[in-house]
């Protein structure tokens, strides 16, 4: 499938919503919608942004990028909405008319919008299972986006020594990740005991001694990738070799349970069972165990109530974690079983069968 009929049949995808939700238009102008719909486009001018500085609006016979006169330029040249069936629609930078353009060319028509907007109807929730399943060419870029991600954290990893900060470790890795126009979303890590202390250690000039947690969400096409690296300077002690094993093996039953058509909590429950089988039954209680994932860090959280069906091809980011440990990696929903797109590519692996599927997983990369 070629990027031309990828954008066909997501804009078959937001019509069929139109006819369905009984709305003549639909104005689109969140980063994660912008880029799904343009085939991995940027709408944004700063990377934490989700709300962008141009919006897409169909009806159900046309198509519209508004922006204001700053944005229109690049819309055009580098965006090449135009190329896209998009007819421009712009305004002075210091005219407020956003409002009237979209209600103009919606010919005062009933509109839906995916965030806050005046005169429109908030159907952001039906918009975004429109992305869940995810088509040949975005497998692709998110394939290699797993790739890249991977290997920059892999590769940060390995330059890790003692003394470190952790917020100058997180300086490498977004050095890394930019070199190849990869946004990071979400970093963390974290030193010594603050591995065991906290499950969202932000960085902190606090220097590593004996090992270090890094995770990162990093973004490009749109596409999110989640992932989680250890590293340490001292050999694996059995009690930690116990709890990363097991951590991994939680992670992959969450994996191998996670199939098209079946409902995503099932997975979730197989996962707490794997918890207490392992002989950790309160560790799943301080912390989410993830979920969904694509254009969004988390689509949603899956809890024992999420009402959810795992779709073919929509991707997820369990994380597991027991105290001391997490497991992360991010994984593509097939009929042929789960695949992980953000595999090991420098770091020694963790090979094991979960489910009846095979899994190539990261061990601890032991710096001596």
């Amino acid at each position: 499938m070629d990027k031309e009929q990828e954008i066909h049949e997501k804009k078959q995808r937001v019509r069929k919503l139109l006819e369905a939700e009984s709305l003549d238009a639909v104005y689109l102008k969140t980063q994660s919608n912008f880029s799904w719909l343009t085939g991995g486009g940027l709408n944004v001018v700063g990377i934490t942004m989700e709300l962008g500085v141009a919006g897409l609006l169909l009806t159900r016979e046309r198509e519209y990028v508004v922006c204001n006169n700053i944005e229109a330029p690049r819309m055009v040249r580098e965006e090449k909405l135009e190329d896209q069936g998009y007819e421009v629609r712009s305004f002075p930078w210091h005219s407020d008319r956003e409002q009237q353009i979209v209600q103009e060319a919606a010919a005062g028509g009933k509109i839906g919008a995916d965030f806050s907007f005046p005169g429109t109807e908030n159907v952001s929730s039906a918009i975004a299972r429109l992305r869940y399943s995810l088509l040949p060419s975005e497998v692709e870029r998110y394939q290699e986006v797993g790739r890249l991600t991977s290997l920059a954290i892999e590769q940060t990893a390995q330059t890790v020594q003692p003394g470190d900060k952790e917020c100058e470790v997180v300086g490498r890795l977004a050095e890394r990740l930019w070199a190849h126009r990869l946004d990071y979303i979400t970093t963390f890590c974290a030193a010594d005991e603050r591995i065991s202390e906290f499950r969202h250690p932000i960085a902190t000039e606090k220097p590593i001694s004996k090992r270090a947690m890094l995770c990162v969400n990093a973004r490009k096409w749109g596409l999110i990738i989640s992932l989680t690296r250890f590293v340490q300077f001292e050999p694996v002690s059995d009690e930690l070799r116990g709890i990363y094993d097991a951590n991994v093996r939680i992670d992959c039953t969450l994996m191998a349970n996670t199939i098209p058509g079946r409902p995503v909590a099932q997975a979730f429950e197989k996962g707490i069972e794997e918890y207490r089988r392992l002989g950790f039954p309160k560790e799943y209680e301080l912390h989410h165990q993830g979920g969904a994932i694509g254009y969004v860090g988390r689509d949603y959280k899956v809890n024992f109530e999420t009402d959810e069906t795992v779709q073919m091809n929509q991707a997820f980011a369990w994380n597991p974690s027991i105290t001391g440990s997490k497991s992360e990696d991010t994984m593509l929903a097939t009929s042929d079983g789960p695949i992980v797109l953000s595999r090991p590519e420098v770091f020694p692996v963790l090979e094991m069968e979960v489910g009846g599927f095979g899994f190539v997983r990261p061990d601890i990369l032991v710096v001596s």
